[in-house]
């Protein structure tokens, strides 16, 4: 029996939930496949989320219904997707950062130009650039079309630390991931429990 497809339901829960519950779960776009295996949590009330200053035309589809994919460059180089989570008006969604290549790695490696395999899905700019995400795919509705998301369990234990390549709001711990995965962008300080 195959594991069931995310639903909005999901995604309607409190972004630090969400955020932890997408460690293990895959990232499918088309016949390409990755198990999630980094994540970092971003919402209104934070200065370093895109939603900080209000719905802005960069950063709208954060207030929209849960469920739906925000996608945008990062310092005009690299695409980078997120899932939008809570309950439509929060701002709220979870940044993927890497993942474990299951499926479509002859794809991934060809658009990666070659890299090898641990590092064509660690960071999110290299994830994006894999998978063919661009902006094209913001506001895309999981589950409706090419890209969704199918439950998982990580295969180890969680941990936490400081976000990467953020300015402010650097203290909060709000980065976790799969304690251990050779996938992860950058490894973690001293493991702490999440």
């Amino acid at each position: 029996m195959s594991a069931p497809v995310l639903g909005q339901e999901f995604f309607a829960r409190p972004v630090g939930d969400v955020c932890v519950d997408l460690l293990g779960c895959m990232l499918e776009v088309g016949e390409l496949a990755g198990t999630i295996v980094e994540v970092e949590r971003y919402q209104q009330d934070d200065p370093a989320s895109h939603s900080f200053r209000g719905p802005t035309p960069r950063g709208a589809v954060m207030f929209g219904p849960p469920g739906r994919l925000y996608v945008y460059r990062s310092y005009g180089v690299h695409w980078c997707v997120n899932v939008v989570c809570e309950p439509e008006g929060s701002g709220a969604a979870v940044l993927i950062r890497a993942l474990t290549p299951i499926r479509g790695l002859d794809l991934m490696r060809a658009r990666r130009g070659g890299v090898g395999d641990r590092l064509l899905c660690s960071g999110p700019g290299r994830l994006c650039q894999a998978l063919g995400i661009d902006g094209s795919m913001n506001g895309t509705v999981l589950g409706g079309g090419p890209v969704r998301i199918v439950a998982g369990a990580p295969e180890g234990p969680v941990v936490r630390g400081p976000r990467i390549g953020i300015s402010v709001a650097t203290d909060r711990p709000w980065r976790f991931g799969v304690a251990g995965s050779p996938h992860l962008s950058r490894p973690f300080p001293a493991p702490a429990a999440a």
